[in-house]
């Protein structure tokens, strides 16, 4: 059985609001970007509310005047993230940029903050950050043509990408970090392994032995597939709407 907060539907932003009684020595802002600042320096796992506490001088009773436990905690944080994601009004410039100014903000995010996305999902993005930012997306997507369920696919395909691809480029930091070697020292050791089984896999040798000069920088190799997968699935999304605008 589940705990009660740990409930995809016990979300912070679905329980009422506080009235203070008497002047609360800590507000909600302080409290976030303290827990923000310990989770960009260790991760989930160097978060606790005691921790939290002890950094900003505070007892319990300051910090779970405004979140019951943890998870609440981790919801304010996640809204916070979706915050610095900037999408332009539709009269601002063109489908195209604009879309690309969401994901790329997105990915932006995510990559300054990779503890997040393990988060995602786990409870539902209503805060106000993330109800914002989604009003806006869905504003720039029906101005292009998007209606009804069309909608929510492109807006789904558009944040998958950029979800996807800061997940991968977190894994791949995270993994270089662990051991402590550069890219070119690990790829150095999977060389002979790779060249062994080259007999056995000749197209890939070939493919890999032509790009190789290119992969040399893991971070503008991630970067560039970033790109090219953002322009693809741009390129799809105007050639339906090409084909599907009312009167077509």
């Amino acid at each position: 059985m589940p705990k009660d907060h740990d409930s995809f539907t016990s979300s912070v932003w679905l329980k009422p609001p506080r009235t203070p009684s008497g002047q609360p020595s800590l507000s909600r802002d302080q409290i976030v970007r303290a827990a923000m600042e310990i989770l960009d320096e260790d991760g989930l796992d160097g978060l606790s509310m005691r921790r939290l506490g002890t950094k900003l001088d505070a007892g319990a009773t300051s910090l779970y005047w405004h979140v019951a436990h943890k998870d609440e905690l981790l919801e304010l944080v996640v809204d916070e993230v979706l915050g610095e994601v900037y999408v332009p009004e539709p009269g601002d410039t063109s489908f195209r940029i604009g879309a690309s100014v969401v994901a790329n903000g997105m990915r932006a995010a995510l990559l300054r903050h990779p503890w997040a996305l393990s988060l995602l999902g786990r409870h539902p993005t209503l805060g106000p950050n993330a109800m914002r930012m989604g009003e806006r997306l869905m504003k720039l997507f029906v101005a292009a043509g998007f209606t009804g369920i069309e909608l929510s696919h492109a807006t789904a395909l558009l944040n998958s990408h950029a979800i996807g691809a800061a997940t991968a480029e977190a894994a791949v930091k995270a993994a270089l970090t662990r051991t402590g070697k550069t890219y070119g020292e690990v790829a150095e050791e999977v060389e002979p392994y790779l060249e062994r089984l080259a007999p056995d896999n000749p197209e890939y040798t070939k493919w890999r032995h032509e790009v190789q000069p290119l992969n040399r920088d893991p971070e503008k190799l991630l970067e560039n597939t970033y790109a090219f997968g953002l322009e693809r699935i741009l390129d799809g999304l105007e050639s339906w709407l090409a084909d599907n605008r009312p009167g077509q």
